[in-house]
């Protein structure tokens, strides 16, 4: 598992279909994670350990006029939309990319009501070239947020996260410079790949 990974974001035309879809495969019920407000999705959740977790999102039919940010609308099955890096202080990182020339957005507020009643919040930074999707969206989680994976429904591990493209050896050294320790292997088309081990023996093979 590589340790800046923070969440899999597994994309969905509804969020009940995606909750179906990784019960089906692992033997494990996500939790309803709640909305994110003005960005059109909604979300539940199954922990992959520590600091890590799988994030089932889909729209949310309560906000129809927000923009759909990965056409998870068009999805006609679940599918890996983008994941999420945690690499400590986004200031900092920020301040690092301004160094290296690389454009970006943020560190930009974010949050999200639990069905609990709990607020969690956070900053993301967002970089202008993700090189079609393959590079994450980078994370900062408030200091009084408890992570999702610390409540998260257990019983699930990723065994396999990589990233696959034609032009390994320019994005290996784009992760290098990021500080990504994930691994890249030459295929025939710019593709994230997890794979995820369940109850019972059970594995799903996900992709983008």
């Amino acid at each position: 598992m590589p340790a800046v990974l923070d969440h899999i974001l597994l994309g969905a035309s509804d969020l009940e279909s995606g909750i179906a879809f990784v019960q089906q495969h692992t033997g494990v019920a996500a939790a309803l994670g709640g909305v994110h407000p003005g960005r059109g999705t909604r979300n539940a959740l199954v922990s992959l350990g520590e600091k890590h977790y799988l994030e089932i999102i889909a729209p949310d039919p309560a906000q129809p006029g927000a923009p759909d940010h990965y056409d998870l609308k068009k999805l006609t099955a679940p599918r890996l939309v983008g994941w999420a890096a945690h690499t400590g202080d986004l200031a900092a990182f920020a301040a690092r990319l301004r160094e290296a020339h690389l454009g970006f957005d943020g560190p930009t507020p974010g949050s999200r009501r639990r069905p609990d009643g709990r607020l969690l919040e956070w900053k993301t930074l967002n970089l202008h070239d993700n090189r079609e999707g393959l590079l994450p969206f980078f994370i900062e989680w408030s200091a009084g947020t408890v992570h999702p994976s610390v409540d998260a429904p257990p019983g699930c591990a990723l065994l396999r996260f990589e990233l696959s493209t034609p032009r390994s050896n320019e994005l290996q050294r784009t992760c290098a410079l990021l500080d990504l320790d994930v691994p890249v292997v030459h295929g025939e088309k710019p593709q994230l790949l997890a794979r995820i081990a369940g109850r019972a023996g059970r594995l799903m093979t996900l992709a983008s």
